[in-house]
């Protein structure tokens, strides 16, 4: 039995619908540090202006693109409070934006305390992996009660992250996950499993669980399929390879609603021969891109934190070669006609 079940009230389904993401892109943003390992605040904002020229629907802070792991509350709050402030700055042009943040943890208390920081920063959004510590133990009742009780406790609407590789291997199959859909307070779900039958399972089963309402937000977690996704239904995506070229995962998105469905394919195909190594070497590698991309400015921006450590000159000139034709790309898009 769960212990805490969705309210169908007019108020609960208000909030729901107050929290409803937008269709588009999102971009998990990178964590950048200063030469003593402080979060660099001007590095950061000037990131999400970036993106918000580019045309992005939201930003995501602490997703795994930004080493979440790797900084304490304090400085999760700096990060939040950083974007934030750049996104009221860019209201007039930009329209509302949302701030999505990262907020899982392995226990109860510690998540809804996450998401109510995260909301005193500047969040209008919780990402929220599954708890995958105790995985062996852990039933898929349990993690549907946890869903249910953080949706419930938290301040801020929810977002389901499936990504099995940072949740000791706890991967949501689609029935789980529409059924934690079912919960008003939960807006959404992030599929960094990568498994498009899934997402057209949920996609095509959520409006059944959310009483008739088309208001849940399905997303891929990489860029390497955002037009297969939008072909069965998806409302975007959220990669972290869009740090690097926001404007081509934008402009798939749209060839894909112009019926340019051709032009959409061979823009798919650049950015998917680009995200594979941005897979393959995670975080280090889209990072290591970055004074690339946008010049030695960026330089700063490359440096993981300990313990790790940036590339070696084999596997940077392996990415840089390898992502050269969608930078081309971006640069040409972002140039215009």
């Amino acid at each position: 039995m769960l212990s805490s079940s969705p309210s169908s009230d007019a108020s609960s389904l208000d909030k729901a619908m107050a929290g409803r993401l937008p269709h588009g892109v999102y971009v998990p943003m990178l964590a950048f540090w200063t030469s003593s390992d402080e979060i660099d605040v001007p590095a950061t904002q000037r990131h999400a202006a970036r993106l918000l020229t580019a045309g992005v629907a939201g930003l995501v802070v602490h997703g795994s693109n930004g080493e979440a792991a790797h900084m304490s509350r304090r400085e999760r709050r700096t990060a939040i409070e950083a974007v934030a402030d750049v996104v009221r700055h860019e209201t007039d042009s930009h329209g509302s934006v949302p701030i999505i943040a990262g907020c899982g943890a392995q226990s109860l208390r510690e998540t809804v305390e996450l998401c109510q920081e995260a909301k005193e920063a500047g969040a209008t959004h919780a990402l929220i992996l599954p708890p995958g510590y105790y995985a062996s133990i852990l039933s898929k009742a349990a993690i549907v009660a946890y869903f249910y009780d953080v949706a419930s406790r938290s301040p801020l609407p929810i977002v389901i992250y499936n990504f099995p590789a940072a949740a000791n291997g706890v991967d949501l199959d689609s029935d789980t996950i529409l059924e934690i859909a079912a919960h008003p307070h939960v807006v959404g779900v992030k599929l960094t499993c990568g498994n498009t039958g899934k997402l057209a399972r949920v996609v095509a089963g959520a409006p059944k669980v959310r009483t008739g309402r088309h208001d849940f937000f399905v997303a891929g977690g990489s860029a390497d399929f955002i037009l297969q996704g939008l072909v069965v239904g998806a409302a975007g995506t959220i990669s972290g390879f869009a740090n690097l070229a926001p404007t081509a995962c934008v402009e798939i998105g749209v060839m894909f609603k112009d019926g340019r469905l051709e032009e959409a394919r061979e823009l798919q195909a650049e950015v998917a021969k680009a995200d594979w190594l941005a897979i393959r070497y995670g975080f280090v590698g889209v990072k290591a891109m970055m004074p690339v991309m946008y010049g030695e400015d960026e330089a700063s921006c490359a440096e993981p934190r300990r313990p790790l450590k940036q590339l070696d000159v084999a596997a940077l000139t392996e990415i840089s070669q390898g992502m050269a034709g969608a930078f081309a790309l971006e640069r040409k898009l972002v140039a215009g006609p």
